[in-house]
């Protein structure tokens, strides 16, 4: 269940808090009356609980104006709330005067470094991007025109080679301890200590084949399997290829008359559409994994 937001504007300031906990009674009354006997007024509201597990999942939105205290000390008297849940609690308070920090990597094809990055130029997205990343230098004048700075990594084929490139993207990522880490066609496999370092972080986009049309030129494999939509799949990233828990997709109707290279271009629509949806949803923490499922309050 999602209670609307109420008549705000979408660039004031507020404190947004994630919860989720194994479910019971009282829960929401306590959040509530919490929030309500500091002053804080509630803008968004957010509640879902998976029968299959038990867990329950919120979200919450407060104006920062209704509240005295400052985010430190909101933090600190939540903590006390969020331990009567239990040990299993999980919570995170996120105050949107800060925004969040974004490292991108990126390969050959710019169709998603150019749509981010455009829409982070327009004020129109909840981001910083701190560095761009590629292990080409095709898409450096793209980052340095929006004033970016670019580190080109080279990627060797030999095993020993790409995991020396691995750890140099490791170091200069961690260097600006962002909020996400996004694959926009990286085209490179993390291996699984950097999946696992960037949990809930590294941010991937593919196409929506998968898995019927594996390995190269899958446009073409789709063309000839005669197919009537592609996609695109925003996922986080996992040590399990392309099978990290899902934050968004979409699809596009096509037809006979549509080419490899129609089905192609489509496609660069659907994945930048797609990332810049999930992503937004991840930096305004709308997103909540659970397994390998998530649950996304929008």
């Amino acid at each position: 269940m999602t209670i609307p937001a109420a008549h705000t504007t979408t660039d004031e300031r507020q404190y947004v808090l994630t919860l989720s906990c194994p479910d019971t009674t009282g829960i929401v009354a306590k959040l509530s009356s919490f929030i309500a006997d500091i002053g804080g007024w509630i803008t968004e509201a957010g509640f879902f609980t998976d029968p299959e597990s038990g867990w329950f999942f919120t979200r919450q939105a407060v104006r920062a104006a209704s509240i005295s205290m400052g985010f430190d000390e909101l933090s600190q008297r939540f903590a006390e709330v969020a331990s009567e849940m239990g040990p299993d609690v999980r919570w995170r308070l996120w105050d949107t005067a800060k925004p969040k920090k974004a490292v991108i990597l990126v390969s050959k094809e710019g169709h998603c470094l150019h749509d981010l990055l455009g829409r982070v130029a327009q004020n129109d997205y909840p981001m910083d991007v701190a560095a761009v990343i590629g292990n080409h230098e095709d898409l450096r004048p793209i980052a340095q025109a929006h004033g970016i700075p670019f580190h080109y990594v080279p990627f060797p084929k030999d095993a020993v080679g790409k995991r020396k490139a691995f750890d140099q993207v490791a170091d200069l990522v961690n260097a600006e301890s962002p909020d996400a880490i996004v694959l926009a066609r990286f085209m490179q496999i993390l291996p699984p200590d950097l999946c696992e370092m960037w949990s809930g972080k590294a941010i991937n986009i593919h196409h929506s084949f998968l898995p019927s049309f594996m390995g190269a030129r899958p446009y073409h494999q789709a063309y000839r399997r005669g197919v009537k939509l592609i996609g695109a799949t925003c996922h986080y990233a996992t040590e399990d290829l392309d099978d990290g828990p899902i934050i968004e997709q979409d699809v596009i109707r096509i037809s006979h008359k549509d080419t490899p290279s129609d089905m192609q271009r489509l496609g660069r629509d659907a994945e930048k559409i797609v990332l810049a949806r999930g992503l937004r949803f991840h930096l305004e923490d709308r997103v909540q994994v659970y397994g390998n499922r998530t649950v996304i309050f929008d």
